[in-house]
């Protein structure tokens, strides 16, 4: 027995069966291939810029889910869960790379106080 049921939010208005696969999933594909050129960048020593291009990604990704009616597997949970849930993951993920050392760019004065009174 097939599953009729509608997917989340933004999966249920993709483009039909009859367009072809990367019609349907341009979102994914962008959020992917950003992702991916940052792991490459990264293995290849720029620690720093393949970080920023990944949470640069994952932040694109939230921009589509929140902006576009249709982002076929881009779409997992309700747009609201989405939009947050990339949002947070690439802010985190663009302020560790800003953070990284040597040569910090953002310095978070607290921060050092709170790693060595956590790891006490």
């Amino acid at each position: 027995m097939a599953w009729a049921g509608a997917g989340p939010g933004g999966g249920a208005g993709a483009p039909g069966g009859e367009a072809p696969a990367p019609a349907r999933q341009w979102p994914m594909l962008v959020v992917a291939g950003g992702f991916a050129l940052g792991l490459l960048v990264t293995a290849f020593g720029g620690f720093r810029a393949g970080a920023l291009i990944m949470g640069m990604s994952m932040l694109a990704g939230a921009g589509m889910r929140w902006s576009l009616p249709a982002v076929g597997l881009l779409a997992v949970r309700s747009r609201f869960t989405d939009v947050i849930t990339y949002s947070v993951f690439g802010t985190a993920i663009v302020l560790l790379a800003l953070m990284i050392q040597p040569k910090p760019i953002l310095e978070i004065p607290f921060l050092e106080d709170a790693i060595r009174f956590a790891v006490r």
